[in-house]
């Protein structure tokens, strides 16, 4: 192997590599940009559950089944889970956490769900990759 066939290997690994973050990114951008937005659709329903102390849970069964980052209950994983709804997960603890209380709000991750979250991740982007030869 060439030192310029090597160079140019490594600058296509890397050109690659960066398309798989952009693939990331914008799953994580869309996950932000959708995070909670049945609090905003759903509002007349989350008041109704958030006065009465979630003693009715009409809009929080609503809320697990429409967004994907409620993973400390079996109810709110999804089959597709994957490292986009951890994420998020870990972010919307640390924020509400930090918002409610100053303090970070420990959240439990069920042992198996990081194994099956990157595996999920890994065939969801490969799905999406275009070989070309």
């Amino acid at each position: 192997v060439s030192i310029d066939t090597l160079l140019q290997s490594s600058k296509s690994h890397i050109s690659d590599v960066k398309k798989g973050f952009d693939w990331i990114i914008d799953r994580l951008q869309t996950a932000s940009n959708n995070h909670d937005h049945t609090k905003i659709s759903e509002i007349g329903m989350f008041h109704k559950d958030f006065i009465s102390g979630f003693e009715t849970q009409e809009w929080y069964d609503l809320h697990k089944r429409e967004e994907r980052h409620h993973l400390s209950s079996s109810d709110g994983i999804r089959d597709d889970v994957d490292l986009i709804d951890v994420i998020e997960y870990l972010i919307d603890g640390v924020m509400a956490g930090l918002a409610r209380s100053g303090k970070y709000r420990k959240e439990d991750i069920p042992k198996d769900l990081l194994e099956r979250a990157f595996n999920n991740t890994v065939d969801k982007m490969v799905k999406e990759i275009e070989i070309i030869e």
